[in-house]
């Protein structure tokens, strides 16, 4: 299944003014299996009862060090998972709430600005998905665009014509397709990421969401 986000241009953002220097951070809820989280920076909330699949608006912060935890919805004591984060000046990163209970974690993603080829759009991919082997991203011809990526991986970009593509999630190593998702609609000048969460053997199934990233319209 293939699920698009909503995302926030930058005019959208929920915004706190640091100077030229601040970076830039949202929140996913990647975690199938966890109901609705809060999730706060240093006892600030940035998220409050985000829902499975769900991306908050970026955020402006000053660069430094922060404690976040995620909570479930409605608490603020016993966090389903803490983590220190070091917010680089300048950067955009998407903090992901991965893994299944009580096994959840926080998981930093820098959302890098890759070299931008004229008429292009960049693609990378991201399986956060905590039951399924490595898999090869693929087009239905054969052509693999990302191999072998395992939980947790986070490839490089590569560039991509705009159009609209069916992509499969195989197996590595095997011939076994456990994910098609067509009418990807791709469009030029643009970052995107595809996260693979959900699980490969229990429900909520495997999908593929494929939101912009911030690298496209934050600088």
């Amino acid at each position: 299944m293939y699920y698009l986000p909503r995302y926030y241009p930058c005019q959208f953002c929920m915004t706190r003014q640091f100077g030229n220097e601040s970076s830039y951070i949202r929140v996913l809820h990647a975690a199938p299996l966890t109901g609705g989280i809060d999730v706060y920076e240093n006892g600030n909330n940035i998220a409050r009862n985000l829902r499975y699949r769900g991306f908050t608006p970026y955020i402006k912060l000053p660069p430094k060090r922060y404690n976040i935890n995620a909570y479930p919805t409605g608490t603020s004591t016993n966090p389903l998972s803490s983590r220190t984060v070091d917010i680089s000046p300048g950067g955009i990163y998407t903090l992901a709430a991965i893994g299944t209970p009580p096994n959840v974690e926080l998981y930093p993603i820098p959302d890098v600005r890759p070299q931008m080829q004229s008429g292009m759009a960049n693609i990378r991919f991201v399986n956060l998905s905590p039951d399924t082997p490595p898999v090869d991203i693929m087009l239905p011809d054969g052509r693999v665009l990302f191999s072998n990526t395992g939980y947790r991986g986070i490839t490089n970009y590569i560039p991509a014509a705009p159009g609209r593509y069916t992509l499969q999630a195989k197996v590595t190593g095997t011939n076994r397709i456990i994910l098609t998702v067509p009418n990807i609609v791709l469009r030029q000048d643009k970052n995107y990421t595809f996260y693979l969460v959900g699980l490969s053997r229990g429900e909520p199934g495997l999908q593929l969401l494929i939101p912009l990233d911030g690298s496209t319209y934050l600088w």
